[in-house]
């Protein structure tokens, strides 16, 4: 039951940095579009908005790596030195 569990739980992890990654970009390409159909900004716009949503990506990215890291070194057990056994 246990694998099962770590399984579940690494795809929990991986759909999450997908999405992390994912949505910054979608969100700025969406507001481009809006903004270039409703106010007619030039089409240009849309290679600054590519570029802010992969730097937001990228950033989630790393964010969320520096933590599960954080994660993973307080979950392992460290081990008992020849005199530290209290």
């Amino acid at each position: 039951m246990k694998g099962w569990y770590k399984a579940l739980e690494d795809l929990v992890w991986l759909t999450q940095l997908g999405l992390n990654m994912l949505l910054p970009l979608v969100m700025c390409l969406g507001g481009c579009w809006w903004a270039v159909s409703h106010w007619g900004w030039p089409m240009w716009v849309y290679l600054p908005a590519v570029l802010l949503g992969l730097a937001a990506g990228a950033q989630n990215f790393w964010v969320f790596v520096k933590e599960r890291l954080d994660r993973s070194k307080k979950d392992k057990p460290r081990r008992t030195g020849f005199n530290s056994h209290l």
